[in-house]
């Protein structure tokens, strides 16, 4: 419809998504001590799920907003006390921006939630013992215009994971960096 209005419109294709029920920006799992699941969060992650962008001027957020907007048209949670999703600005969505209105923590979390395993030793007590940052929001895509080919669109919603490094020295070696008052900076890019 929007297409119709004149208005550009293209179709997302986002690989693991989250759905964070609860809108605290994580997927919670959490599991007994003897590691059985339990069923304490309506938190999930999809295969993919799919979604519209229409490209918008947000005079109301201010021209740092205008671009791609996310409209999700099959949305799964109530918004204002209806079923709607959006539109989303990408660059909040990027930015971090989940105090906007119109949806932007559920889209912010479906593709970019933390994946975090509790064990639960009582109501009042758990501990967190894994958390994954880098397993939702895979291969953000959209179909190239006049090919059928996948346009990788995951920068438009978030920035590059960081990469670990890990690297050991022994012990003796840590010791002397020690006395010998040395300072060693680690850069990774």
């Amino acid at each position: 419809v929007l297409r119709c209005l004149g208005i550009p419109t293209r179709v997302i294709t986002n690989f693991n998504s989250a759905h964070d029920k609860n809108l605290n920006l994580s997927i919670d799992k959490y599991i007994d001590k003897s590691g059985k699941t339990l069923s304490l969060s309506e938190d999930s992650v999809w295969n993919f799920h799919v979604w519209n962008e229409s490209w918008f001027i947000r005079r109301d957020l201010g021209s740092f907003y205008d671009g791609w907007q996310v409209l999700d048209a099959t949305p799964q949670e109530k918004s204002k006390g209806i079923y709607q999703c959006g539109p989303a600005s990408t660059r909040a969505i990027k930015e971090g921006d989940v105090n906007l209105d119109y949806d932007s923590p559920f889209v912010f979390a479906a593709v970019n939630a933390d994946c975090v395993t509790w064990i639960r030793y009582s109501k009042k007590r758990r501990e967190r013992v894994f958390s994954d940052t880098r397993k939702i929001g895979k291969f953000i895509s959209t179909k190239a215009v006049g090919t059928n080919s996948r346009v990788d669109i995951t920068a438009n919603y978030k920035y590059p994971e960081v990469k670990e490094i890990s690297f050991k020295i022994s012990y003796s070696q840590y010791k002397n960096s020690l006395m010998d008052d040395k300072k060693i900076l680690v850069t990774a890019v």
